[in-house]
């Protein structure tokens, strides 16, 4: 089919450039994360209509179709981020890939999806997509980690740098379909200072603040 030749070029170029706004932050012999931020000037509710509707924001050489048209995502617990590849010929049929599957959905916070995205599809490999909604001053932060492991059968080294430039792409054009916040500069967490500060970007979203303590009542000696 021709249009797998469209995502093999675009995953060629991947490898040779990764847009600095994403990073590679952990490597092992069969893993790596890729982290990647967005700022936009779109409340979180915005951004969650968008995120959920791909197809008007993924790239068009990363789909297996050719058209980023024919995506789809479910957002629900074990909804579908699928894809239709329209058939061809006198009596067309169509076709269809399954990207990943959502784990969990918490409109307005958070999206995670489990599979294996572009070439890991091909190979036992797969991964968790988290992004998660952060509301800021004059728009929403959004965060976007890709956790892989598993057997790839490419050097880790080179499909990490692969992936990450894909996935950073992805996230930019969410970015650029609903708009950049000025200022907002797009840089990947610190994993460090995620690790020490404990709970991670996903989990965090999800807290809620502390009650004051209610001061004693004062007693008389």
């Amino acid at each position: 089919m021709p249009q797998f030749r469209y995502f093999a070029a675009a995953l060629g170029l991947a490898m040779m450039a990764v847009p600095a706004s994403a990073k590679v932050v952990a490597t092992s012999d069969d893993g790596f994360v890729t982290k990647a931020s967005a700022s936009v000037s779109a409340t979180p509710r915005e951004a969650w209509l968008a995120l959920i509707k791909p197809g008007a924001w993924w790239n068009d050489s990363h789909t297996w179709s050719g058209e980023a048209a024919n995506m789809t995502l479910v957002p629900n617990a074990g909804g579908c981020f699928c894809e239709k590849i329209p058939g061809e010929g006198d009596i067309p049929l169509d076709g269809s890939s399954q990207h990943a599957i959502v784990v969990q959905a918490v409109p307005d916070k958070a999206l995670r999806l489990r599979g294996g995205l572009g070439p890991l599809q091909a190979v036992p490999a797969t991964g968790v997509l988290t992004i998660t909604l952060h509301e800021i001053d004059g728009g929403t932060r959004i965060d976007w980690e890709y956790n892989v492991g598993g057997p790839m059968g490419i050097p880790i080294a080179q499909i990490s740098k692969a992936v990450d430039g894909v996935m950073s792409q992805q996230l930019m054009g969410l970015r650029d379909h609903l708009g950049a916040l000025d200022g907002g500069a797009e840089k990947a967490p610190d994993e460090a200072k995620v690790d020490e500060e404990g709970p991670g970007d996903f989990e965090k979203a999800f807290e809620t603040p502390e009650e004051p303590a209610e001061e004693a009542p004062a007693t008389d000696d």
